[in-house]
């Protein structure tokens, strides 16, 4: 039984890691921290957890040791503490964004702002086991990857290994209102949210340089993301566009995603020939840590789609969290997550 803390505990992102762990049988939950909501009960700012804990939030000066530490602070908060956190957990992971890129000057490129830590960067291992699972097990620090850049890795990572595809990739991101967080705001306002398919960032979007990042070891790959908000509360669909290699065939498409996912135990691979779920629908993930991708290739006009769901809440973010932590301290790397979504929702 290990010891785990999370510091800043009352966002959604929190609330959703603790959800999870509380029925961890491996994990013993010591504090949730809120500087807002400090003494008071965690089941008042996550209702569902009513019953489940009787946690109160402490404030994140309290915060006492333990084992692991995660942390769920909003981007750019870490990067400041970090020394300070380091003396309070041997192992820690980051939900944000402030440590998953390796290099100062693109963290810079991208969030506009410099690093308050760069020397630590290399101290992170980015955190989707799929690609870094032995590097996770021997890590102290884990950086978990971005919900969006979480499901593009995934879906293009044999494509791009098996060099089934060429170099320009356009991404087009369907984002759920979770994703933005839960302080409210003027686009997150129910009635100018509701009812949307609104183009938000058709470019520039901050995670192309996690893609690009962990997949620029099997070739130059350039990426281009549009990212719309479509009316859905948990969810993330990545519809994403390429164009095969002379004489690509399907069967090798199949034959890439078998190499790599075979044995993956929260990848399915989804490509039907009939019913309304013949591809990946984020609707039947809310609450799950898998990772649905699909395909098509099409022959007249040369392109091969790839289709990948998640939801953005569990695997990611918080899922994803506690899949590393499983296979940091060598359990069961299913631990806790093999929960299956609802049907119908």
């Amino acid at each position: 039984m290990i010891t785990v803390s999370i510091l800043g505990g009352s966002g959604y992102a929190g609330g959703e890691l603790l959800r999870i762990l509380l029925f961890h049988p491996k994990v013993k939950v010591q504090e949730v921290t809120s500087r807002k909501f400090a003494g008071r009960p965690v089941s008042l700012i996550h209702p569902n957890l009513r019953k489940a804990t009787d946690l109160l939030f402490i404030d994140p000066k309290d915060i006492k040791k333990c084992d692991l530490l995660f942390v769920a602070l909003p981007n750019g908060e870490s990067m400041g503490i970090m020394k300070d956190l380091q003396k309070k957990a041997e192992k820690i992971i980051d939900l944000g964004a402030d440590f998953r890129l390796h290099k100062a000057s693109v963290f810079t490129s991208w969030y506009q702002r410099e690093h308050a830590l760069p020397e630590l960067l290399s101290k992170f291992v980015y955190g989707i086991c799929e690609l870094h699972r032995n590097e996770i097990k021997k890590a102290s620090y884990v950086a978990c990857a971005g919900c969006e850049a979480t499901v593009s890795i995934l879906t293009l990572y044999p494509l791009v290994k098996h060099k089934l595809i060429k170099e320009n990739v356009i991404i087009d991101a369907k984002m759920s209102s979770s994703q933005s967080g839960m302080s409210p705001s003027l686009s997150t306002h129910h009635p100018e949210r509701a009812g949307v398919v609104r183009s938000y960032m058709p470019s520039g979007h901050r995670h192309t340089a996690e893609i690009e990042q962990e997949l620029s070891e099997f070739g130059d790959l350039s990426v281009a993301i549009s990212a719309t908000a479509i009316d859905m509360v948990r969810g993330l669909l990545v519809t994403i566009h390429t164009v095969p290699n002379k004489g690509v065939e399907e069967k090798d498409v199949w034959r890439a995603y078998r190499a790599e996912y075979k044995d993956e135990p929260f990848i399915r691979i989804v490509k039907e020939s009939t019913g309304i779920y013949r591809y990946p629908e984020p609707k039947i993930l809310q609450g799950t840590n898998f990772c649905d991708i699909g395909f098509e290739l099409d022959w007249k006009t040369n392109r091969l789609v790839a289709i990948g769901a998640i939801d953005n809440l569990v695997k990611g973010t918080a899922g994803q969290a506690v899949q590393a932590l499983n296979v940091m301290y060598g359990f069961e790397e299913t631990t806790a997550l093999t929960s299956p979504g609802l049907h119908p929702i």
